[in-house]
C-alpha cells in the first residue's frame, strides 16, 4: 500500500479561515484511497521544516506540502534526487509551481487534482548545491523580497507590492558582475539579475516547459535611475524582455561573482538568505518527481502536432 504524508501550513490562510481540523479532515476524505494510507499533519515555522526534512526516512511515497513558494522550495531541495514524489496545495500567495501546472486555487480544486494526479519528472535547479523550483535573484530581486515582507504585514498585499517594488528601487546598488555562462564570461555594470529554473515564457510569468533541461540568466545593466523605473513598469507589463537594460543567456551552469563582495543576500523561491559568492547556478534536469493534473502533461506543442 502506498503511503502519503500531508504537511499543513498551519499559518495559510485557508487553515485560520476554516480551522486546522475542518482542513485536516477534508484532505484526509479526498485523497484516502483503498490503495492509499495518508496521514495529515498541521504544523508552522520550524516544526514544518523539520517534517518536511525527516520524511524521507519515514518510508513515505509521496509528500504532499499545502503552504507557499518558499517551504514548496524546502521540500524540492529535500526530495530532488528521491524517488518520492512531491505534491502541492497552494496555501501561499504567489504558488509559483503550482500556477505553471494549472492547480486549481481553492483547496476543493487541488484536492480534487491532486486525487487524479500523475507523477511528471521535471527540473530543478541549484545554487551553490541547494535545489529550488523557481527563481533565484540577486540585487534588486533580494531587496524586493525582502521590503515586500516588510510592507505586506502592515500594508496588505498590493500596496505593500508597490511600496516595495519603490523601495527596491531606491536600494539596489551598482556592482560589478562576472558572469560565467557556460564557460562564456561577461562582465557588467549591473544592479539586479535573476536565474530561472527552465524560462518563464509564457503569459504572467508562467513556464510552458518544467523539462527543458536549461535555467535563464537575466542581467539588468545598471543605466541609471529612469531606466530602473521603466525596467519596473517594464515588469508590471511584461514586457521586460525587450527592455534593452537586460541582458539574457540560457545555459546549464551559470557562475555569478563580484570582485567587490564576498557575500551577497539572494532571494530564492521568496527566501531571502546570506549567501557566499560566487553563486554557482545548475540545471539539474528531471531530478524531481512533482504530481501534476493530467492535463498539464499536454503541452501546447504536442495539442498542436496532434
Amino acid at each position: 500500500m502506498a503511503r502519503t504524508l500531508v504537511i499543513l501550513n498551519a499559518q495559510a490562510g485557508t487553515i485560520l479561515d476554516l480551522g486546522a481540523d475542518k482542513v485536516r479532515a477534508d484532505v484526509d476524505a479526498a485523497l484516502t484511497l483503498p490503495d492509499n494510507e495518508v496521514e495529515v499533519l498541521v504544523r508552522e515555522g520550524p516544526e514544518m521544516v523539520e517534517a518536511i526534512r525527516t520524511a524521507p526516512t519515514q518510508g513515505y511515497d509521496r509528500v504532499i506540502v499545502g503552504a507557499g513558494d518558499g517551504t514548496v522550495s524546502t521540500a524540492v531541495s529535500v526530495l530532488a534526487g528521491s524517488d518520492i514524489a512531491l505534491g502541492i496545495l497552494p496555501l501561499g500567495t504567489m504558488n509559483m509551481l503550482a500556477y505553471d501546472i494549472g492547480l486549481p486555487r481553492d483547496l476543493p480544486g487541488a484536492l480534487a487534482a491532486l486525487r487524479d494526479a500523475v507523477p511528471m519528472r521535471i527540473d530543478v535547479a541549484t545554487v551553490n548545491g541547494r535545489a529550488f523550483h523557481g527563481v533565484s535573484g540577486i540585487g534588486f530581486f533580494s531587496q524586493m523580497a525582502l521590503a515586500r515582507e516588510a510592507y505586506r504585514q502592515t500594508h496588505g498585499r498590493i500596496v505593500g507590492w508597490f511600496l516595495a517594488l519603490g523601495r527596491a528601487l531606491m536600494r539596489s546598488g551598482r556592482v560589478r558582475l562576472d558572469i560565467e555562462v557556460d564557460g562564456r564570461r561577461v562582465s557588467m555594470e549591473a544592479y539586479a539579475a535573476l536565474v530561472t529554473n527552465n524560462s518563464f515564457d509564457g503569459a504572467g510569468w508562467h513556464r510552458l516547459r518544467m523539462d527543458a533541461g536549461e535555467i535563464e540568466v537575466h542581467i539588468a545593466e545598471e543605466r541609471g535611475a529612469l531606466a530602473r523605473i521603466r525596467l519596473g513598469a517594464d515588469v508590471l507589463v511584461q514586457s521586460w524582455r525587450e527592455n534593452p537594460g537586460v541582458h539574457s543567456f540560457k545555459a546549464r551552469r551559470v557562475v555569478i561573482n563580484s570582485v567587490r563582495r564576498s557575500r551577497a543576500w539572494v532571494a530564492t523561491d521568496g527566501e531571502v538568505m546570506r549567501e557566499d559568492l560566487p553563486l554557482v547556478y545548475e540545471a539539474k534536469p528531471q531530478a524531481l518527481t512533482l504530481l501534476v493534473p493530467p492535463h498539464a502533461l499536454q503541452r501546447p506543442d504536442t495539442e498542436a502536432a496532434a
